[in-house]
């Protein structure tokens, strides 16, 4: 993949607009080690193992590791017809120019039974929560809708009103008021020992890490069902402001 976006996705490609950390930072390398994976460079990563683990950590991240290291803005969607990946590149650019970078405090938290990275403070969660809103509103017309089956499939599923109404209306039902920005660190886990052990090691990394420097997004690639996430093209953003 050529960084001036020059890669050619198969009709099967899904996409999406996420926040990764800037390439060259603790941060991103620390996420990537953890998962085992980098998904910009395709490179294996070496895991650290937690304290008050049985088995090895790489059995607790399969599920976030297809998707690589990030935090979702814009859930995978497919191009609508008559969009290009070309379109999608322009519109992104178009989007990042707008957006200002800042730092965002974010803590180690169980999200129901999952460990993940979420914004340490109800202003910084607000701050994902708008630039997540102005990135859907400006890939809108570059989505397509959701089959019927993926639709059924969704309503199945335990949502309030709300979410349904967001899920018909938007395609996805955690967006806008209902989205929270997170960045996944495990599975779906069931034991409280592993939970505690990955919560322990986050809590004291993020510590030591620092707030997340949010100077821009990323567009990934799913190329076809099922396979793992590509980072194809970073997004920077144009401007600063303050926190």
């Amino acid at each position: 993949m050529s960084a001036a976006g020059e890669a050619e996705w198969p009709a099967t490609a899904r996409f999406a607009l996420y926040y990764a950390p800037p390439r060259e930072s603790a941060w991103w390398r620390a996420g990537c080690e953890w998962l085992g994976r980098d998904a910009e460079s395709g490179v294996s990563c070496t895991t650290p193992q937690p304290d008050g683990l049985q088995g090895p950590l790489a059995d607790l991240t399969q599920a976030p590791r297809r998707y690589g290291w990030h935090g979702t803005l814009v859930a995978p969607f497919r191009l609508a017809d008559g969009v290009t990946q070309h379109d999608v590149l322009t519109v992104a650019r178009h989007w990042a120019q707008t957006c200002s970078s800042f730092a965002l405090p974010v803590e180690a938290a169980r999200l129901g039974d999952f460990v993940a990275l979420r914004p340490a403070t109800s202003t910084a969660e607000e701050q994902m929560r708008d630039l997540a809103a102005t990135a859907l509103h400006a890939l809108a017309a570059l989505r397509a809708a959701p089959t019927p089956a993926d639709l059924a499939r969704r309503l199945e599923t335990p949502l309030t009103e709300r979410q349904r109404t967001l899920l018909i209306e938007w395609g996805y039902p955690y967006v806008f008021d209902e989205f929270r920005f997170h960045m996944t660190l495990s599975n779906s886990l069931d034991l409280a020992d592993e939970r505690d052990a990955l919560l322990a090691w986050w809590h004291a990394r993020a510590m030591h890490l620092g707030p997340l420097r949010v100077e821009g997004a990323a567009l990934f690639v799913e190329p076809a069902p099922g396979e793992p996430f590509a980072l194809w093209q970073r997004l920077t953003f144009s401007h600063t402001r303050d926190r």
